[in-house]
């Protein structure tokens, strides 16, 4: 039976950043993995989507120069851009699995399942390691519906081979709303069913609203307030029924009602290790109850964003404390979180609606579209709303903009740093620029 220092449960981002650390330190290391190396996130979801997209960001800028440029003949081949997902995104695994072997890592293919505290059975062949990390991710989830086995999820929309005409999706969540935006601007006839009358719960609900009307208008038909009661084939569709009688027929159906943390058959109650529907609870140290066990990423039970970078800084974490570097309680910074829509949503920090209810904050708009109109590439819709402290630090942002990714980026440093406006006088910025121009803005309100 072989033994390692440690072995990861799990091949993305929560385990393979910690892996190449360990190993790097001279630990000797395992990664099992029972699907395709490098987890959910390289090969079936964040690259991939953003891929896609790419395309359909150049349509939405043209747009806003609908007066200038002529977009009529403007249009995104489906084929071609699948052809070159395909070229990109498919080489990714076997690239991190030739580095992480490189670099002297085992890579183990197979279902892995805990035995005991210390060893790791992969389908008959057992493994010992001194600590193991459970890095497992997530699942698609799917309700428990007539014909649920007919809907599809977001692995298989990214490897869609040919479009539909029309498409529904149940659930108005970051996936639907993600894939709403690019499908629309196919020429997609494009439905959404919501259980509840609000969408995308945790942004910001003017920018949301917002990003919705933009939508309808651009012929998605949204159906709040409806509870998908069933799916059945229909010859060469499908149709989508919900409680109140709705019916809609459709040629592709994906259910985005969320994720849930593989947690099961892992062996987590060979050792009684806690854990729930929600995830594997742990403590201020990535530790399970059993103390040479930890968890990292999205199968970890928590309230904070399950991303990506909250996955890596949780595997760079627990790399550090195996080796005794940080032996201080895990302290996660301001985490960006954001909606790869078009236009883009994101937010940092403490929100709008948490800034209102106290006396501690002010919330400030900033409607930078609009006062930077050349600069900002004619998307006057863009904004921004931030919250600063009793001090006149920013301590919160949402934004609405085809940038909000980028934008958000550079208030990492401004919040985690807590920078003031006098300090960021301190530094140059290039000009002229759409980031400098909205940095201006941001000392302004901040002074």
């Amino acid at each position: 039976m072989k033994k390692y220092d440690v072995v990861f449960l799990g091949s993305g981002h929560a385990a393979w950043h910690a892996a190449l650390t360990l190993k790097q330190f001279g630990k000797s290391v395992a990664i099992v993995e029972k699907d395709t190396i490098a987890g959910t996130c390289t090969n079936y979801g964040c690259n991939a989507k953003i891929l896609l997209e790419g395309p359909y960001e150049v349509l939405e800028e043209a747009e806003q120069y609908s007066n200038i440029i002529n977009t009529q003949n403007l249009a995104v081949n489906w084929q071609n851009l699948m052809d070159y997902k395909k070229e990109v995104i498919h080489p990714m695994s076997g690239s991190l699995k030739s580095m992480f072997e490189q670099q002297g890592i085992d890579v183990i293919m197979g279902k892995g399942k805990i035995v005991d505290e210390y060893t790791i059975d992969v389908e008959g062949n057992q493994i010992q390691a001194d600590f193991i990390v459970v890095a497992t991710g997530q699942h698609s989830n799917k309700l428990d519906i007539d014909g649920k086995e007919l809907t599809y999820d977001s692995r298989d929309f990214l490897s869609m081979e040919s479009l539909p005409q029309s498409i529904t999706f149940i659930g108005a969540g970051i996936i639907s709303i993600e894939f709403a935006s690019i499908m629309i601007k196919s020429g997609v006839e494009v439905n959404v069913i919501h259980h509840s009358n609000e969408p995308l719960k945790g942004f910001n609900t003017s920018h949301v609203n917002k990003l919705i009307e933009k939508l309808k208008s651009e012929g998605v038909q949204f159906y709040f307030n409806e509870n998908t009661q069933s799916v059945k084939k229909d010859g060469q569709h499908f149709v989508v029924t919900t409680e109140s009688g709705l019916s809609i027929e459709t040629e592709y159906v994906l259910d985005a009602t969320g994720r849930k943390p593989n947690v099961q058959e892992i062996g987590l109650e060979n050792v009684n290790i806690e854990f729930s529907d929600k995830g594997i609870k742990v403590d201020d140290y990535l530790r399970t109850n059993v103390k040479n066990i930890y968890a990292s990423g999205d199968v970890i039970d928590k309230t904070i964003p399950k991303l990506t970078p909250t996955a890596t800084f949780e595997s760079n974490y627990i790399a550090a404390h195996i080796l005794g570097l940080d032996q201080n309680a895990i302290q996660y910074p301001a985490i960006p979180s954001v909606l790869y829509s078009l236009p883009r949503l994101s937010q940092i920090g403490v929100t709008v609606s948490e800034a209102q209810k106290s006396d501690d904050y002010t919330v400030k708009d900033i409607p930078f579209g609009k006062q930077m109109v050349f600069e900002y590439k004619n998307e006057t819709e863009a904004e921004m709303s931030i919250v600063l402290d009793r001090h006149q630090r920013l301590v919160g942002a949402e934004i609405y903009s085809n940038d909000a990714n980028d934008l958000v980026n550079l208030l990492v440093f401004i919040i985690n740093k807590q920078m003031t406006a006098q300090e960021l006088n301190q530094n140059i910025f290039a000009f002229p620029g759409a980031s400098s121009g909205v940095i201006d803005l941001l000392k302004f309100a901040m002074m």
